[in-house]
């Protein structure tokens, strides 16, 4: 196998990727990365020095990709099946670059601070910071909304944008439920049933019961 993703199956950043992947078509080993293992952690930092996921590794071209977006970007550069991930016009392209990266910056990455406190230890905890998380998701859900089509972000496509939007709109609306938001709730549950992201939460279901933040 030519392409190998190390992961783990309950990371959203992962899931990103995934679901391009799965869109796609794209035949890769999926190398699960437990970061809790010192051995397995040291292995996955001879791949790529940081040690943080995702990161794919194209062997027949003896490179190592890290981060979510660059590898939506570089599949869709390389992959044939997966050219339409991210438009051929550049207007269009820009803007689906756009949207993901406020996806991730203004909701995906504050919802992980929302979850590093629920796992902070007793007397480190930050009420504060949590509530700044918060307000920046809800900044973040008025910004996204208006700026997503039907069906899909960019419209009929399926693209790196509604890659990037599943995992931060599902995880964050344990945070700040997505209900003052019909729309984006009626486009996640559009974007659950959509047969590559159904793939990916059936398999995390096995691993949330160590989600932080969800009940049950």
């Amino acid at each position: 196998m030519s392409l190998t993703l190390y992961y783990h199956p309950l990371s959203s950043f992962c899931w990103k990727v995934l679901i391009a992947l799965y869109e796609a078509d794209v035949a890769f080993e999926p190398r699960q990365v437990n970061l809790g293992d010192p051995a397995d952690r040291a292995a996955f930092a001879a791949v790529w020095p940081l040690a943080k996921f995702p990161v794919l590794r194209d062997n027949a071209r003896g490179k190592t990709v890290p981060e979510s977006s660059v590898i939506i970007d570089y599949r869709a550069r390389t992959e044939p099946s997966a050219v339409f991930l991210v438009p051929g016009d550049p207007d269009l392209a820009m803007q689906t670059r756009l949207i993901d990266r406020l996806i991730d910056g203004y909701i995906h990455v504050p919802f992980q601070q929302v979850v590093a406190e629920r796992m902070r230890p007793d007397g480190l905890h930050d009420p504060f910071g949590v509530e700044q998380a918060r307000a920046q998701i809800r900044s973040g859900y008025n910004l996204i909304a208006p700026m997503i089509a039907k069906p899909w972000a960019m419209g009929e496509a399926f693209t790196l944008a509604d890659c990037a939007a599943l995992p931060a709109l599902f995880y964050a609306d344990y945070a700040v439920p997505l209900a003052d938001w019909p729309e984006l709730a009626a486009y996640l549950s559009r974007l659950k049933a959509r047969p590559s992201v159904a793939r990916v939460l059936a398999e995390a279901e096995p691993f949330f019961q160590y989600f932080p933040l969800r009940d049950g």
